[in-house]
């Protein structure tokens, strides 16, 4: 088209680039995703309000005649889940529902090579017996000594000996100076399943894929376990906050669940 206007070399020296950019952005995958829509994300990222809040209404503007600048409100933060029942299975509305398994890790370096052998041939038998796509979450977080330095120190008058005693205070002392003198962190591994369709009609099938994988992991040297409720919310809020210990209280009701007070004894 631009032939009769334009020399074909410029048009070639202009059309390189675009082309190439094209195909890199088509091709090229970083994180799973290919360029172009890793810069779409980036766009409604960059669009998005940065700050947001739970709520069910957002918050109403400051009125005219105050003459105040306030930085932009929040806007409502609308979770991907709507809850996580006492078993650990995850409703994640229209998306379906998910399971979390906690996978321990493996001290692959000082096994034999024909261990070795045979914990990527248990891994392998797990991968190959999938039919749907299943992601393996790994985190690292911090850990605090201070509870168990704490114990140990409440615990070292108590043993029968004083020798005993005094090599509790001095692992206490050890410990103290370890959290303080290095940045330490512990590995997460996190297997997530999960269930398209109803919550109520696929927490059944997600359930027992999840048994099963902890059955196939085994035979890779992982101890794999599901994930009960308070143990996944644990889970989701130290992924979205991490320096936070959100635990929820024990014996807490679930959304759909009944309450009714004791029954009380009636006096003769």
């Amino acid at each position: 088209m631009l032939g009769h206007l334009v020399s074909p070399i410029v048009v070639v020296v202009v059309a390189v680039p675009v082309m190439g950019a094209a195909v890199a952005a088509a091709l090229v995958q970083r994180d799973g995703l290919s360029l172009d829509r890793l810069m779409l994300a980036a766009f409604r990222f960059a669009r998005s309000p940065k700050r947001r809040a739970t709520g069910a209404a957002p918050a109403a503007p400051l009125p005219s005649w105050v003459g105040a600048t306030t930085p932009p409100l929040p806007s409502p933060l609308n979770l991907p889940l709507r809850s996580v029942s006492d078993d650990g299975v995850v409703d994640l509305a229209e998306h379906g529902c998910a399971v979390l398994v906690s996978c321990s890790t493996v001290s692959f370096a000082l096994r034999t090579p024909s261990e070795q052998n045979g914990l990527v041939n248990g891994f392998a038998s797990y991968l190959n017996s999938l039919n749907t796509p299943v992601q393996f979450l790994i985190r690292a977080e911090s850990i605090r000594l201070d509870p168990l330095v704490d114990a140990l120190d409440q615990a070292a008058p108590n043993l029968p000996h004083p020798a005993l005693e005094g090599a509790a205070r001095d692992h206490a002392d050890y410990l103290a100076v370890l959290s303080q003198s290095q940045d330490l962190l512990r590995r997460q591994i996190v297997l997530v399943l999960t269930e398209p369709g109803d919550a109520s009609h696929g927490a059944v099938s997600v359930r027992r894929r999840a048994e099963d994988a902890v059955r196939g992991l085994a035979s890779a040297g992982s101890r794999a376990r599901v994930l009960t409720g308070p143990e996944v919310f644990a889970v989701l809020a130290s992924a979205a906050d991490p320096s936070s210990r959100h635990v929820p209280p024990a014996g807490l009701a679930g959304l759909d669940t009944v309450i009714t007070g004791p029954a009380t004894a009636q006096e003769p």
